[in-house]
């Protein structure tokens, strides 16, 4: 039990892994609101038909 160990908290650390006992942090997310400035959709002309 110690720094050996991979199964606790001590040993992950010593070796740098990660695990169920030494789960990554979550990272929170900051909510922030774009804002988004686009032209608006406009529809293209449909083609001309060719007379014969």
């Amino acid at each position: 039990m110690g720094k050996g160990d991979r199964k606790t908290t001590r040993g992950k650390t010593y070796r740098g892994s990660y695990g169920n006992t030494r789960p990554h942090k979550e990272k929170t997310v900051v909510a922030t609101k774009a804002v988004v400035t686009s032209k608006p959709a406009v529809k293209k002309a449909a083609p001309k038909k060719k007379s014969a």
